[in-house]
């Protein structure tokens, strides 16, 4: 803290203006925190989202059977929150890759944030079933987020299964200790967190950087 303050008084000397040495610390702090923890969100990445939705829709009407740019068209749409445009695009590949776990796994996820649980609870255990290791046991996980109020008991065998495909990442333990939380289960919720940081700090150091984030959240629960 005293550093903040130090370095926004040595801005403000140079600047002669508050304004503009509050957005010089701001960037300095951003850049920081994008180097090396994690906690800001990108400020490229949704561009080049944008960018990328836009050059796939005019591929699309070019060619509009193509559907390894509609499987990707979708992708990008779920990163971006529209399930709904994304699920439309996931349905009309399906036909030609109904043996493909990932877009089984795509189209339940779809309908689970949507809130079509049933309907997209049968996709993921179709995805499971092509694929037992699909999304490194991420179905178990959505699956459990999705009926955390539906049915609790459910919800908590699923993350107790998710707990035992997934045993290497900061950040599955993070969000595990979150839906105990939204059950109240207090306890359990408290190991996961714990469990995200001894996961964090077992890892090698070349792959903490890109765990770190979730690693300083997990502290503060």
């Amino acid at each position: 803290m005293l550093g903040k303050v130090f370095l926004f008084s040595f801005l403000l000397y140079i600047t002669r203006s508050p304004i503009l040495a509050l957005l010089i610390l701001l960037v300095i702090l951003y850049v920081i925190d994008r180097r090396f923890i994690g906690l800001s969100p990108s400020l490229i990445r949704p561009i080049k989202r944008m960018r990328r939705i836009s050059r796939l829709k005019q591929e699309l009407r070019a060619n509009p059977h193509h559907a390894s740019s509609k499987l990707d068209l979708a992708r990008s749409l779920m990163e971006s929150g529209k399930y709904r445009d994304a699920l439309s695009y996931l349905r009309e590949v399906e036909p030609v890759m109904e043996e493909s776990a990932d877009v089984a796994y795509e189209i339940g996820l779809c309908l689970l944030k949507l809130g079509e649980l049933d309907e997209g609870k049968l996709y993921m255990d179709k995805a499971l079933q092509l694929n037992p290791r699909v999304r490194f046991g991420d179905p178990y996980l959505q699956l459990g987020e999705a009926f955390t109020h539906k049915d609790p008991h459910k919800a908590v065998e699923w993350l107790e299964r998710f707990r035992q495909e997934q045993s290497s990442s900061v950040e599955a333990y993070y969000r595990l200790g979150l839906l105990y939380k939204k059950l109240n289960r207090e306890p359990e919720a408290k190991v996961a967190f714990r469990e995200s940081l001894e996961v964090y700090r077992s890892l090698p150091k070349y792959s903490r950087r890109k765990q770190r984030r979730w690693a300083i959240l997990a502290r503060f629960k």
